[in-house]
């Protein structure tokens, strides 16, 4: 996709667009000549998200926390009509625990971020799509391939494959679905594995078929495909390399 001046310009929100997959995407679709809005907690990270993605003059940034409702309702009073809802959002730190060490706090924080918050965006979203839009959830390989120190995210990562089911049938022609990562090389990591991240994406690399983990501008494409196929909904795109073999 190239930017088309004489076709309307799709609108995007991206809650969690002020790094990794979120920010891939954004980038990917200013370059598309979409108009592009970026949510996250952090006034910092969006500003250091602005400096990094191109200056088109189509790029908003927006402060709300989507696991609270109040914020969430304001944002999309402020939004106007959009085309796409994408959430990569996540709130993981801590979660990746065995059993006995893990703190109740944060399995509620992971609940919030990846299952109550794309709710409230759903609910609260929805008023503002257009009638053919869609909205993109981001689950992940934990779900389907679980391992110790996982439960927690494999539970929420699976629930959000039910809720997607669920949005595509009651919100429907809207479109609901999701993308699965695997193991993506994204900041995300340095709270799950702190200096032991590239040793661990290393090990996972040598076991891929593919030969190598993920990158963020890879799960921004499936995202985009999500976004761009008016016949798929209700489903879950893996992109993983391969890792539900292995």
């Amino acid at each position: 996709m190239h930017e088309n001046e004489s076709a309307p310009r799709e609108r995007v929100l991206i809650a969690g667009g002020s790094s990794g997959m979120g920010l891939a995407l954004a980038g990917a679709l200013l370059e598309d000549g979409a108009e592009v809005t970026i949510v996250g907690r952090s006034e910092a990270r969006l500003a250091e998200a602005r400096r990094r993605l191109p200056d088109t003059g189509r790029l908003r940034a927006c402060a709300a926390d989507i696991t609270c409702e109040d914020e969430v309702a304001g944002l999309f009073g402020q939004s106007g009509p959009l085309d796409h809802i994408a959430v990569t959002a996540a709130d993981i730190e801590g979660a990746y625990q065995l059993l006995p060490a893990l703190e109740l706090t944060a399995v509620r924080r992971a609940i919030d971020s990846k299952l109550v918050g794309p709710l409230l965006l759903a609910k609260h979203g929805a008023a503002v799509l257009a009638p053919r839009g869609s909205i993109t959830f981001t689950s992940g390989i934990a779900a389907y391939r679980p391992t110790a120190r996982g439960a927690a995210v494999a539970a929420v990562n699976g629930a959000l494959a039910a809720l997607v089911r669920a949005l595509a049938v009651e919100l429907g022609p809207v479109r609901v679905n999701a993308v699965s990562p695997g193991w993506v090389d994204t900041p995300i990591w340095t709270y799950v594995a702190g200096e032991a991240k590239d040793a661990m994406l290393g090990a996972m690399a040598e076991r891929l078929p593919v030969g190598r983990v993920g990158r963020a501008e890879e799960i921004a494409d499936a995202i985009r495909f999500l976004m761009g196929n008016g016949f798929v909904t209700g489903t879950v795109l893996h992109v993983e390399g391969g890792h539900r073999l292995v």
